[in-house]
């Protein structure tokens, strides 16, 4: 056992002094020369990539890059916003009024309707039977009251000749009478039978949209069937019903009252598409206790038929409009430990915070109140990791629809009254309106000291990306390479947790 012990026990590799001594040279040397390879690579990048700034050319670190827009002062509307359901303002379920097979259907499913238009047949025979035999009455008793009256006239020429007794004919005039009234309940029955025939021919009793038919041809229909034959909804226009927080009643009731209109929008659930637009018409008469709201009613205009019955829609009720309010883009708006808050972006391409106070928010914009002002650039997108002094880069001057209340004229989305601060802003009449909200004389195209990088520059973000990601991204649209960027940070920013 000991020399078995002894043979394995020499068996293992022993490392020569010299390896080691040459490990430890490798490693030192590695330590030396990283410092002076990073300084070289990073130079001869420097040198050949332009250098870019958020300030538009100026040298100095590249910052965050971000998306702005402008602050400007417009008129903004007051507006609640609801939860509102759709109602037809009229509903009709077409029943039969007479039993019968349902012989035809003259209309298709869906189909717009006016009133009085024929919708289905039923067999009139045993009905048109029933009326042949009412005026076969008529037609009888008619002939004996004809009867009646001869003798009477006859009896009346007896009695003037003193041939008969007075009582006889009394008596026979009673029997006239009798015989009319006879006569016209024969003509009641005609009417009635008549009636009849006519409701096996089923109309349209209103105007509006046919749903889905509840009876197949050749079926038996009654008069007591729930579901009728077809249900028509009226659709054009439609009713919305909606409830407000108590505390605007009053400013409803004044305006109501002072035959002011209360302008109402329908959006979708996204609050991206405009269903259709119109105006309250009424309001309940109880506030309701259980939510502290009051249901409002209005109409609205279905014309290109988007809104159907029972839908649910998101309602903006416009209150009131501010008069050249100060608004920002409502992307802008941030919140944190301060409260809410923008970013400003200032002239060196530095942000500042500015504290704000939300007013109302009208679609896209936020009237707010701070010491922001008009034509300020404010961070919409891409500011995720800002901090005050934090540098950026704009890589997009974001525009916004502009409120249709607004008086302004505008130009690519901005209103020329809050122009001041784009600095992608259009020349007007020769002049172009600078960051800080002065006018300059706009440059010539051959200028060479322009602000804009020469044609054929590398834009920042390229220095960022891999080479094989460069052609890509040059190949995308705007709005992908904006959600390709959004994707990269939100990738940052879970690798950073």
């Amino acid at each position: 056992m000991m020399n078995k012990d002894f043979s394995l026990q020499r068996k293992r590799p022993r490392y020569s002094p010299a390896i080691a001594m040459v490990v430890v040279c490798a490693i030192v040397s590695a330590f030396w020369w990283y410092p002076i390879a990073r300084d070289q690579w990073l130079e001869k990048k420097s040198e050949a990539s332009p250098s870019w700034s958020g300030s538009g050319g100026a040298g100095g670190p590249r910052g965050q890059p971000v998306s702005i827009g402008v602050a400007q002062q417009i008129d903004v509307r007051q507006t609640v916003q609801a939860i509102g359901t759709l109602t037809a303002l009229n509903t009709a379920v077409v029943r039969a009024r007479v039993d019968g097979e349902l012989k035809a259907i003259k209309f298709t499913e869906g189909d717009v309707v006016q009133p009085g238009q024929l919708l289905a047949q039923i067999d009139p025979r045993t009905y048109e039977a029933q009326l042949a035999q009412a005026m076969g009455q008529l037609a009888k008793d008619a002939a004996l009251l004809k009867n009646a009256e001869l003798d009477l006239q006859r009896y009346k020429d007896l009695l003037a000749k003193d041939a008969i007794a007075r009582q006889q004919v009394e008596t026979q005039e009673y029997l006239v009478k009798q015989l009319q009234g006879t006569v016209q309940t024969d003509q009641a029955q005609i009417d009635q039978a008549k009636l009849l025939v006519s409701y096996t021919q089923v109309t349209a009793p209103i105007s509006g949209k046919l749903g889905l038919k509840q009876a197949e041809l050749g079926s038996l229909v009654r008069s007591s069937d729930a579901n009728g034959i077809v249900t028509i909804t009226q659709t054009q226009p439609m009713a919305v019903v909606f409830a407000v927080p108590e505390m605007y009643v009053p400013l409803i009731q004044r305006k109501l009252k002072s035959g002011q209109s209360l302008q109402v929008e329908a959006w979708d659930r996204d609050l991206t598409q405009k269903l259709a637009t119109g105006q309250v018409t009424t309001t309940d008469n109880a506030i309701d206790v259980a939510t502290g709201t009051l249901k409002l009613k209005a109409t609205l205009d279905n014309k290109e038929g988007l809104l159907f019955p029972n839908q649910f829609a998101n309602i903006r009720l416009q209150l009131d409009t501010l008069k050249n309010a100060l608004a920002v883009p409502s992307q802008a708006v941030q919140r944190g430990a301060v409260g809410t808050f923008v970013y400003v972006v200032k002239p060196d391409s530095s942000v500042t915070t500015q504290v704000i106070q939300l007013d109302t928010v009208d679609g896209e914009w936020q009237s707010i109140k701070g010491e922001v002002k008009a034509g300020d650039r404010l961070v919409v997108d891409g500011a995720d990791r800002l901090r005050t002094g934090s540098r950026v880069e704009v890589v997009k001057t974001l525009t916004y629809k502009i409120p249709d209340v607004n008086d302004g004229k505008s130009i690519s989305g901005l209103n020329t009254k809050g122009l001041a601060g784009a600095t992608n802003a259009p020349a007007i009449a020769g002049k172009a309106v600078s960051p800080a909200g002065s006018t300059a004389s706009a440059p010539s195209a051959s200028a060479p000291n322009a602000q804009a990088p020469a044609e054929g520059g590398r834009p920042p973000w390229m220095d960022r990306l891999p080479p094989e990601m460069v052609e890509k991204v040059k190949a995308m649209t705007p709005e992908e390479r904006k959600a390709f960027f959004q994707r990269m940070r939100e990738r940052r920013q879970q690798q950073g947790q």
